[in-house]
């Protein structure tokens, strides 16, 4: 039975593994990563699939604001699931749960780069999405918006970049 929770400091090492097996090393020189780097996921926002003691899937949702208008978002990623798992549903009960936990904590938007037809299902959209954009390379009809709060994207300018608090040094470590 998959049991969904908050990721404990324990999980590093479960989870970066995972995200090792799903997305490789080429991971880390996505644009996203740029927002990642070195900062803690948002509080109450990094969620884990546990089938018994194993780690099986994994969200993220990161601060950041569109460098122009100041305007904050949370920036979705990566959520992986173990391959010999995949097509259960886990992937999109993560989503959801992190929807609704971003929500419940008042959040106006999240924000990611991926799959349109697989994020669509959960209310992902390009539009809205003209006058932003990702630090680095990105592929424009990747770049998806979903209001939590309806408006909440409207005047919003600029490449994202940032917010959350710093990582620990231990913490930046054991993702290496």
């Amino acid at each position: 039975m998959v049991i969904y929770t908050l990721e404990q400091p324990g999980d590093a090492f479960a989870r970066e593994a995972l995200l090792d097996q799903v997305f490789g090393p080429a991971r880390f020189r996505k644009s996203s990563e740029r927002i990642r780097a070195g900062r803690r996921p948002a509080d109450g926002l990094a969620l884990v699939a546990r089938d018994d003691d194993r780690l099986v899937g994994t969200v993220r949702l990161w601060h950041a604001e569109a460098g122009v208008s100041g305007t904050p978002v949370l920036l979705l990623g990566p959520l992986a699931v173990a391959p010999d798992r995949q097509g259960e549903g886990i992937g999109a009960a993560l989503m959801r749960l992190a929807l609704h936990r971003a929500g419940a904590l008042g959040h106006g938007a999240v924000l990611l780069v991926g799959d349109e037809p697989y994020y669509r299902r959960f209310g992902f959209v390009t539009a809205g999405m003209a006058d932003l954009a990702m630090p680095g390379p990105f592929e424009r009809a990747r770049f998806l918006g979903h209001e939590l709060v309806a408006g909440h994207l409207a005047g919003a300018v600029g490449v994202l970049r940032p917010t959350g608090a710093a990582a620990d040094a231990a913490a930046v470590v054991a993702a290496a």
